[in-house]
Parts: C-alpha cells; structure tokens; sequence
C-alpha cells in the first residue's frame, strides 16, 4: 500500500529484457544521498512510476550512489508503460507505507488498471493542467470531478472531466512540477494510471445489492422498471 506521494526520483540504469531468471528486471540508481534504502530488505515493496514491484537486490552504496533492482512480470509489461523505460530515464519512485506514516495523498495500492496518453498541455500562472485520454475507456467510470487518482504513482485531483469525449484533467502546482517526473512528459507520452479503489468497492457493494434485490423480486420485473412504478404509484395515491 502507498500514499501516492513520491518520495524520490529515481534513473533507469538497466532494464534487462532476459535476465538471469529469464524474465525481465529493472535496476535504478539512486541519487547519492539518497535514504530510500535506508531501512530496505529483500522482498520489500517499492512503488516504480506507480506500479509496485518486489526488490529483489539492493546495494546501499555504490560510487554513484545506491540501487536496487526489482522483478517485472510479463502481466505488468502488458498493462504498464515501464516497458517504454530505456537507460536514463526518470521514474516517481515510493516505499510502501508503515502504520504510523502520515496519508498525505490516498490509498494507492500499485496496481496499474491502465494507461493515459497525454492529449493537452496548458500553462496556468506558474502551475501546469494536463489531460488524459485512458487507453481503456471503462476507468472513466471511476473518474469524478475533484476525486482522487494516481498517475506515475503521484496522488492528484481531477479538476475536470469528460465522460463522452473521454478524457480528464489535473493541475500541478509548482511544488509537485518538481517533485515528479509526470510534470516534464510532453503530449503525446503515457502514463499508468490507477483509479480510487474505493470507487471499486462501492461499484461491486452496490451490485451485489441490487442483484440481490433482483432476486428479492423473483427477477420478473428489471428492478428500476419497479422503482419507476413504486414512484408513480406513490404519486398517484
């Protein structure tokens, strides 16, 4: 579990294709005074452009400061962008939370539900908005005006949105333009994204009871139809 508030900014020393295990891993390097790893052990959690990967190296110091090199599943490559990372690029990086840590941002789990490719870029005073298009329609259901969502792992507010023309925006002010690396992508790149978990629990609570109610019915009657008509035949009394 994370907060969506990026701790550090992270380079791409080595994203290899065929590694040991014959899958594919990616190594960052650190800036040199940097205490992300401070307290780092095998198997930890550690938030990559917000998808969570397990460490599965570490070396706190190097002569240009310290890496750590995580596991990438072929299932993360095909709904991520890390797989478009080439050496040097820049990644949001975060740990996972511990209990007594401060939610700053929201509940952000590390599960990419898809890509966004950005469509428009426009300066306002000295912040930035940019909107979104997702390459799968079906999160627009979960973005609403003013809600949470994670983009590279960086907690955001929507600050509008299009359900027809698909698409929303966020603003970022000056602090966040430097603290990560979504700020500096032009038009046209990606982004993961990861919608409010909440919002997908509320969904399949609020499914579940109204199948329920269905059935309650005998499944006769499509239980809106009978809402309408609970509704007219109140009025009509």
């Amino acid at each position: 579990m994370f907060t969506g508030i990026i701790e550090e900014i992270g380079v791409v020393a080595e994203l290899d294709s065929q590694d040991s295990t014959g899958g594919t891993s990616l190594t960052i390097q650190l800036p040199p005074a940097s205490q992300l790893l401070s307290d780092c052990h095998e198997g930890d959690s550690i938030s990559i452009n917000g998808c969570c990967l397990t460490v599965v190296t570490f070396t706190p110091s190097t002569p240009s400061g310290p890496q750590f090199t995580v596991g990438i599943a072929p299932e993360t490559l095909r709904l991520t962008n890390l797989g478009e990372l080439k050496a040097d690029s820049r990644v949001n990086l975060e740990r996972a939370v511990r209990a007594d840590t401060r939610m700053g941002g929201h509940f952000v789990q590390g599960h990419v539900d898809t890509t966004a490719t950005i469509t428009r870029r426009v300066p306002d005073g000295n912040a930035v908005t940019l909107r979104f298009s997702p390459a799968s329609r079906d999160v627009l259901r979960y973005v609403v005006y003013k809600g949470f969502i994670a983009l590279d792992g960086a907690s955001l507010t929507v600050t509008k949105v299009d359900d027809n023309e698909g698409w929303w925006e966020v603003m970022l002010i000056a602090y966040t333009q430097d603290r990560i690396v979504t700020a500096a992508k032009q038009v046209g790149e990606t982004v993961n994204v990861e919608v409010d978990m909440t919002a997908k629990y509320v969904e399949k609570s609020l499914q579940g009871y109204l199948s329920s109610l269905e059935e309650g019915s005998g499944g006769g009657i499509p239980l809106l139809q009978k809402m309408v008509e609970r509704i007219v035949a109140q009025g009509f009394s």
